[in-house]
């Protein structure tokens, strides 16, 4: 396996089927873009390196541009520029590309990793769960002739699942379901330590793991992966998360606390993340500030204030919904791979020399505790 991602160009001379799974990747990207041409929207392109890190929670990469003299970032997400598009009156816009968020890897996330963004003016969430039902239904029908698709979710080795793209794509309130999964009762103020003292406590009850820091974000989000993200076999919008978890989204226009967004989920698995845009430079401005007291305590992740997008803010966002998909993982579930480096052609690998020193350690303390 591991010959096979190093030596790609052998993988794709030898085994046909592979070849076919980088078609169907080239395929999806094109569906994706008709999709959105078709629907009048513009595609756009971004900086890759940012002064400042923003668009998403997440840990960037830093590199240092020589003739500036200063540190610049990898971009973790397009959305504030995209967004600031939408105020100079390009209403429909988006871009496919690469983003880095230098985080841990599994079998479906790497930290470089190709994504889908669009916003759309004048509309909001609802609509968005429109749009992605249509988008992703049609595309599942056009790949593979069907709205079902089998996915071997537990490996090769045993009976694949059925994943059912039929839109309505089911939807559960994160508050009120988590609630009910747990018989919890989360509170309404979660920027309060009695909040966090609650949802630390709830965790450590069912054995939740969740790393330092603490912070509300954190531990809502470990129980909502516990509970409710288990439960999404087939397409689901996890929908109205709370504000601290979602500092870039608008609130919501009738439950106080929380946001108009939603995020899918497929096969317990994120997909994408949308939401109804704050428009409003100064609730923006005091959402920042509360991120960076996440950041204070820890969270690396949380965002930085981006003034130079609050003073786009102020210039007029119209009402503007936004959404992010991961190809990669979409790739994944319709060539039938368990792994994402099964679907990137070049995908990032330790060097051989850090694999064969690990090896040695290994074997090195097999013989020592064989002789004690």
């Amino acid at each position: 396996m591991e010959t096979r991602y190093r030596q790609r160009y052998l993988d794709l001379m030898l085994n046909p089927e592979v070849q076919n799974i980088f078609k169907t990747r080239a395929r999806i990207i094109s569906y994706y873009r008709n999709f959105l041409d078709n629907l009048g929207f513009t595609e756009v392109e971004t900086p890759t390196m940012n002064m400042i890190p923003g668009g998403a929670a997440a840990r960037p990469f830093e590199t240092h541009h020589n003739d500036l003299d200063r540190k610049l970032y990898l971009r973790a997400s397009p959305e504030l520029h995209l967004k600031k598009l939408i105020v100079g009156g390009l209403n429909r816009v988006y871009e496919i590309g690469k983003q880095f968020r230098n985080e841990g890897m599994d079998l479906t996330y790497i930290p470089e990793f190709t994504m889908c963004e669009f916003y759309m003016a004048y509309a909001d969430y609802n609509d968005l769960m429109e749009v992605t039902e249509l988008l992703l239904s049609g595309m599942v029908k056009k790949l593979t002739g069907s709205l079902r698709i089998k996915y071997h979710a537990n490996g090769l080795d045993n009976e694949p699942i059925d994943i059912d793209f039929t839109p309505p794509f089911r939807r559960i309130d994160l508050i009120s379901e988590l609630e009910k999964m747990s018989n919890l009762s989360i509170p309404k103020d979660l920027a309060t330590e009695a909040a966090n003292k609650y949802l630390l406590d709830a965790c450590q009850r069912f054995d939740v793991k969740c790393p330092p820091p603490h912070t509300a974000t954190r531990l809502l989000d470990k129980l909502v992966g516990h509970f409710l993200e288990e439960t999404c076999i087939h397409p689901t919008f996890i929908i109205n998360h709370p504000e601290v978890m979602s500092p870039l989204a608008k609130w919501h226009r009738s439950e106080p606390g929380l946001t108009e967004r939603f995020e899918l989920f497929v096969n317990k698995r994120e997909l994408c993340n949308a939401y109804t845009e704050l428009n409003d430079p100064e609730v923006q401005r005091r959402r920042f500030a509360e991120q960076m007291k996440d950041r204070q305590l820890g969270d690396y992740e949380a965002m930085v204030l981006d003034e130079t997008f609050c003073t786009a803010l102020e210039y007029g966002l119209p009402p503007t919904a936004g959404l992010g998909m991961g190809i990669d993982r979409l790739a994944m579930l319709l060539t039938d791979s368990q792994n994402v480096k099964e679907v990137l052609l070049f995908p990032a690998m330790r060097p051989l020399e850090e694999i064969d020193v690990q090896v040695l350690s290994t074997l090195e303390m097999e013989v020592k505790q064989t002789h004690q």
